[in-house]
């Protein structure tokens, strides 16, 4: 369990095909702390195991259908990848309950600087646009943010100059995938109600 809020940006140093796997080397500082091998950490929102830990350096081996549902499959040497180790209940919860299982991807089709602010847009797959509730959460690369406007599958984010300067979102542009997480409570709360009336 994670909460979207980004700890830093790694950089990856090696993306290796492996017999059973693809494994992603990362450079960490933050994220490198206090962490053993099996431990999980969301990588653009995806969770991940530890399978190495080297000199700032942690490994994570992804398998072909995380790639293939995920933003992971274009990520390549020198890619910005954002990091957040797992929530500890013993310190505050700054984002919302994010599990690391990534629902699908969306496609930026605007970031750009409007007056003082930068405007996020993003399109989520079909038959995801029930999820997007005005001012509710949605989790885009692991990062926490609010939803500022909703039209159809087009959901707007407006980004903060912090974001911006500790994610990744700063390095991508119009056409780019991103890993979405749509809010866990209104998942299980859909599902409970259609049982219900079923």
């Amino acid at each position: 369990m994670f909460t979207g809020i980004v700890e830093e940006k790694g950089k990856v140093v090696a993306c290796e095909e492996l017999e059973g796997s693809w494994r992603y080397r990362v450079a960490v500082e933050v994220v490198g702390a206090e962490i053993s091998l099996g431990d999980s950490v969301a990588v653009n929102g995806c969770c991940l195991t530890v399978v190495e830990i080297g000199e700032g350096v942690l490994s994570f081996d992804v398998l072909e259908e995380t790639r293939r549902l995920t933003n992971l499959r274009d990520i390549a040497v020198g890619s910005s990848v954002n990091l957040e180790r797992s929530l500890r209940f013993d310190g505050r919860v700054g984002g919302h309950f994010v599990s690391g299982h990534i629902d699908g991807t969306g496609v930026i089709r605007t970031l750009r600087p409007e007056g003082k602010d930068v405007i996020l847009e993003i399109e989520a797959p079909e038959g995801f646009e029930k999820y997007l509730v005005y001012k509710g959460c949605i989790a885009i690369d692991g990062m926490s943010l609010t939803v500022a406007e909703v039209k159809g599958r087009m959901v707007t984010i407006w980004l903060i100059p912090h974001t911006l300067e500790v994610t990744s979102i700063g390095e991508k542009g119009v056409g780019d995938a991103v890993n979405l997480e749509f809010d866990l409570i209104a998942k299980y709360t859909e599902k409970i109600v259609a049982q219900r009336d079923a």
